[in-house]
């Protein structure tokens, strides 16, 4: 059999290895599969949550986006009516 901390599992007892096992349990790294399985979905949920959340922003980007150049647009094109207004005043 294997080796465990360098002591054969075969000469351990009984009440050693149940004691290693609780052990091992208490301290987390042993824990039940309901509660692996329950972990992992909630992980998958918020995974899920996640990716809906980035395709959000990057639709929010996009807008973004488009309204800055609509409002760079829409400002160059009130300085041209701006200074058309202002030559065809000076030209009265």
């Amino acid at each position: 059999m294997g080796d465990l901390f360098g002591v054969k599992i075969a000469d351990l007892g009984a009440v050693t290895l149940l004691a290693l096992v609780v052990l091992i349990v208490l301290t987390g790294r042993l824990v039940p599969r309901r509660t692996y399985d329950d972990l992992r979905e909630e992980r998958d949920t918020w995974r899920s949550a996640h990716t809906v959340s980035e395709e959000a922003r990057a639709v929010e980007r996009a807008q973004t986006r488009e309204l800055l150049e609509l409002g760079r647009t829409g400002t160059h094109a009130l300085a041209g009516l701006r200074e058309a207004t202002i030559e065809e005043a000076g030209t009265e």
